[in-house]
């Protein structure tokens, strides 16, 4: 078995905080990130992909197709967005970066298989510090 990755980035905005808390609950529960005037991030994603290389082409998936993929089906519709307000696939959930790592993974997975690979990964690097991974589980 073998693992690719494709690195990409976009920025957004984003609150969270759950409508039915107040100010002072949702700033206990998610701190400065409920700020009422949004935050934004620039984040970095990884798109990892797991095969076989085919026995001719060596390759398990072309890089260049999981990219125009990742792009039309993710990029387009989250950078320099409004997560909470602008992002179909994170419509009435809170867009924690956990919650937006299993969207991507909803938005690519069966795209990948189409192209003739697996996803395997989806990393998210809100922050220097702060790192999310989801593998479809």
């Amino acid at each position: 078995m073998v693992y690719i990755t494709r690195r990409e980035h976009f920025s957004a905005a984003h609150r969270l905080f759950l409508p039915e808390y107040t100010d002072e609950e949702n700033l206990s529960v998610f701190g400065k990130c409920s700020n009422p005037n949004w935050h934004g991030h620039n984040y970095i994603l990884f798109v990892t992909v797991r095969g076989v290389p085919d026995p001719v082409t060596g390759l398990i998936i072309h890089l260049r197709h999981v990219s125009k993929l990742i792009d039309d089906r993710v990029l387009s519709k989250v950078d320099h967005k409004n997560l909470n307000l602008e992002v179909d696939f994170l419509a009435g959930k809170v867009p924690t970066s956990e919650i937006l790592a299993i969207g991507i993974w909803n938005e690519l997975a069966g795209g990948i298989r189409q192209l003739g690979g697996e996803l395997h990964c989806i990393r998210i690097e809100q922050s220097e510090n702060n790192i999310i991974e989801y593998y479809g589980e």
